[in-house]
């Protein structure tokens, strides 16, 4: 593992090895989204390998406060580094307590905090050794760092796709830092295959001329229209089947992918600033990974649909369905995500016409945002970023949604095209700052970020964020 990891974070890798070795009752606490189930599903594959009891459970950064952790050894995957948990070690009090939190997002703690803890306790995190967590390595690539010094590469696949869930080739279009190496272990591996594609979503599984109508992060005029797609394929000589079967991206020829690059490279320069032209091939092309072992035409088989289907699972609160496929699960469970999917589309469907049958999308000077009041806030984010590509993209859009369950809050989610962050502007940073100055929290990604503020600062944190963007859109 030298040749990608820091020496010193390499030895602290050495050291979560001897902890879990030399403990027997075992719980993971992991987050509820894609990379946190990823994680979860390494670590418990890893677990069920060296026959160690464990239990896991699924949970969100708002619950952490309340673990009444009472486990030999307790290992937090893809949250806790940006959470006190000293309350909760207060709660251990036997000399062979330890924890082991695995995370990528910013740490609360600096390099060898050592809390009031009997036992043994180990943060590794790759922002403590020079290593952005944001786009280099996820919650599954560092639970994944930690099984390989057990020799488990060929679970390098679920880092790959933790990776992919959490959006960190969405930038670059391609994996890059540690995360590239744990791609290079799957392809060694023999269990991924990655290959240079047109960014289309639905390789797989959706007609091309459909998967072609969802194309975004700018509104052409094929977007959210088949017809226009089919004369576009008809315009360039490109069938729509292979005799009765429709094509699939992942059936079309090189040489028509490289007729569907040059139209959309014609298209996107007419509807972009001169400005932004020079990131368009960035828009239409990146790697994509293929899961050697799933069976072609399955959303399985593809990174992105695969990380859907997982998301769908958390997003309709059953993450221990995505759990069971994760670790090998074909049967009845895969059925249950199969459903779980469809379910999740539908109510996708439902609240998209609700938002734009119902107006309820307001613009202001640099953004644009609607009341989402009753969208679960597991898919407020989603659906906000589904609606961009139907409106302007020269401006991020923001969903709210309550959080429910009395605590008197609001879930804020934002999403926007591409290329104002190819432009320098990181909305993750924005979101953080201008949350905190209404009393609330927030971060995330560049492209696609959140937050939670209190309810009665809503309209304060609009004018906050609104006012921040000045002079800084097209």
């Amino acid at each position: 593992m030298s040749r990608c990891l820091p020496g010193p974070m390499e030895k602290a890798f050495n050291r979560a090895n001897e902890m879990v070795i030399n403990s027997e009752d075992i719980k993971i606490y992991t987050h509820i989204d894609c990379d946190g189930i990823s994680a979860g599903a390494i670590l418990s594959s890893m677990l069920d390998r060296l026959e160690k009891d464990h239990e896991i459970e699924f949970i969100t950064l708002d619950q952490i406060p309340d673990i009444e952790i009472d486990n030999e050894l307790s290992i937090f995957s893809d949250l806790a580094s940006g959470q006190d948990l000293d309350k909760n070690i207060e709660n251990m009090s036997t000399s062979s307590s330890k924890i082991l939190i695995l995370d990528h997002h910013p740490p609360f703690r600096k390099l060898g905090y050592n809390p009031a803890l009997k036992g043994e306790f180990l943060e590794i995190n790759p922002h403590h050794y020079g290593i952005d967590g944001s786009f280099h390595i996820s919650g599954g690539g560092m639970s994944y760092l930690l099984a390989k010094t057990f020799g488990f590469k060929d679970l390098s696949w679920i880092g790959v796709l933790s990776a992919v869930g959490d959006m960190q080739n969405n930038l670059s279009g391609k994996l890059t830092g540690i995360n590239k190496y744990i791609l290079n272990d799957a392809v060694e591996e023999g269990l991924i295959s990655s290959v240079n594609d047109l960014s289309i979503y639905g390789r797989q599984t959706r007609p091309i001329f459909v998967a072609l109508s969802y194309f975004g992060d700018v509104n052409l005029p094929i977007t959210n229209n088949k017809t226009e797609c089919i004369l576009m394929l008809k315009n360039l000589g490109i069938p729509r089947k292979n005799g009765r079967k429709t094509r699939c991206l992942c059936d079309l020829t090189q040489e028509e992918k490289t007729s569907i690059f040059s139209e959309l490279m014609r298209m996107l320069s007419r509807e972009v600033p001169s400005k932004y032209v020079k990131y368009i091939p960035r828009l239409i092309t990146g790697e994509s990974y293929d899961f050697l072992a799933e069976r072609k035409y399955t959303p399985l088989r593809d990174a992105s649909e695969f990380s859907t289907a997982v998301n769908a699972c958390s997003r309709n609160k059953n993450p221990e369905v995505a759990l069971k496929v994760l670790k090998g699960d074909r049967g009845i469970v895969l059925d249950a995500m199969k459903d779980l999917s469809h379910e999740h589309r539908r109510y996708l469907a439902e609240r998209i016409e609700w938002v734009e049958g119902d107006d309820r999308i307001i613009h202001l000077k640099n953004l644009q945002y609607f009341n989402g009041n009753g969208i679960k806030q597991e898919v407020v984010g989603t659906i906000a970023g589904m609606i961009l590509s139907h409106g302007d993209w020269k401006k991020p859009i923001i969903g709210f949604t309550d959080i429910g369950d009395d605590k008197n809050g609001v879930k804020v989610s934002l999403r926007c095209s591409r290329l104002l962050a190819y432009d320098g502007i990181n909305f993750g940073n924005i979101i953080k700052k201008v949350a905190k100055k209404v009393g609330g929290t927030g971060g995330g990604h560049s492209v696609a970020c959140g937050a939670y503020i209190p309810e009665d600062k809503t309209n304060e944190f609009l004018k906050l964020f609104d006012e921040s963007l000045n002079g800084r859109l097209a």
